[in-house]
């Protein structure tokens, strides 16, 4: 009898506990628009999504010009201590503060955002299975493998249009930076990841293997 009443309390538990999902790959590989899809996929819980980019670190005390010619694409650039504690917050089903990027200034904004408690927690970064301690949280971890062309094409696309950013200066970032970044931290990163996914097309049934191992840890 006592037995029963173990199992019955471990797996409420286990169906009432927040499961941490990691999205990594290239910049313009399609992390967030798999992010967003896998969240579309999760109406009957409390989703969240985070950024790894709001977790740069603070850089008040240099000026823009010294900012825009920081690696944000190393280790180094995020605030992983914050990104770890705020995510085993929320793991434990408590809310936090998290922090806001700007990208017209790169720099942190004075405001944060309040978010949890919720059920499941989608983490979008490049950077995200680089450190240990952040890559043990996750329960699953995806990582979306895209053609290097067309995580370029994304990027120019999207900075030039969305953040203003000079096609020149785009390119630049790229070779000096994201392309060498990428080979050197994040593509190795890969063989950690439980799904491996394609980031072109519509992903659809990429998003639904992984929303069925989530249900799968939900189902009482």
């Amino acid at each position: 009898m006592h037995s029963m009443t173990g199992s019955c309390t471990m797996t409420e538990k286990r169906r009432q506990r927040t499961i941490l999902v990691g999205v990594a790959g290239a910049s313009g590989s399609g992390k967030s628009f798999f992010s967003h899809l896998l969240e579309s996929k999760l109406k009957d819980f409390r989703t969240l999504i985070l950024s790894q980019d709001d977790y740069y670190r603070d850089h008040s005390h240099i000026s823009i010009m010294q900012r825009t010619r920081m690696n944000y694409d190393h280790p180094d650039a995020i605030d992983f201590d914050l990104l770890v504690e705020q995510l085993s917050t929320l793991k434990s089903g408590r809310a936090i503060q998290h922090p806001l990027y700007d990208f017209a200034v790169h720099n942190r904004k004075k405001e944060t955002r309040s978010a949890g408690p919720v059920d499941v927690v989608i983490v979008d970064g490049i950077l995200i299975y680089v450190p240990q301690k952040c890559r043990d949280l996750f329960d699953f971890k995806v990582f979306v493998d895209t053609p290097p062309d067309i995580c370029l094409v994304r990027r120019l696309r999207r900075d030039v249009q969305e953040r203003g950013r000079t096609m020149e200066s785009v390119l630049q970032q790229y070779l000096n930076t994201v392309r060498p970044m990428f080979e050197k931290y994040v593509a190795p990163t890969s063989r950690f990841a439980d799904f491996v996914v394609e980031g072109v097309g519509d992903m659809l049934d990429d998003v639904e293997r992984v929303q069925e191992a989530i249900l799968s840890l939900k189902r009482p």
